[in-house]
């Protein structure tokens, strides 16, 4: 599955990667996390790592899951990617997470324009996963814009 959302906001690149560089920021504008906890690392860890649980509800129905989620890559202030990464032994499904931070292309605008793109490897783990998620994502934008207009104050 892979969900892709684009959203543009008055606040500068440098004020937007600050909030979407760290996963304890998320559960701020994003329902379906909710909630993000730094973690020990591992020395086999690319980056920084946190616990998260991922919560979606269709109906009466519930799932909750808790992943290990580690900073794969950080070049800021245009692009962080994180995945998951258990430390058992079992072969997990891939989860990751890709942010990229540019500039409005409009002149004289301070500006950002941010893409998300989330993939998840494995079997849905609640029917109709997919359209949960989409309408998160839709839902979010909003709160992800007073964020960070806001320099995370909200």
């Amino acid at each position: 599955m892979d969900a892709r959302a684009e959203l543009e906001t008055t606040a500068p690149v440098d004020a937007v990667f600050a909030q979407l560089q760290r996963l304890d920021n998320y559960p701020k504008w994003l329902d379906i996390v909710s909630r993000a906890q730094p973690t020990a690392g591992d020395p086999g860890d690319p980056g920084d790592a946190w616990m998260i649980d991922l919560r979606a509800q269709l109906g009466p129905l519930r799932r909750s899951k808790r992943l290990r989620i580690v900073r794969s890559e950080l070049d800021p202030p245009n692009r962080v990617r994180f995945v998951r990464r258990e430390l058992e032994d079992r072969n997990n499904s891939l989860w990751s997470l890709t942010v990229e931070v540019r500039p409005t292309e409009s002149e004289g605008e301070n500006g950002s324009i941010v893409n998300v793109h989330m993939h998840y490897g494995g079997a849905l783990w609640i029917p109709m996963l997919d359209r949960i998620l989409e309408d998160e994502i839709r839902n979010s934008k909003p709160r992800l814009a007073a964020l960070v207009e806001s320099n995370g104050d909200t």
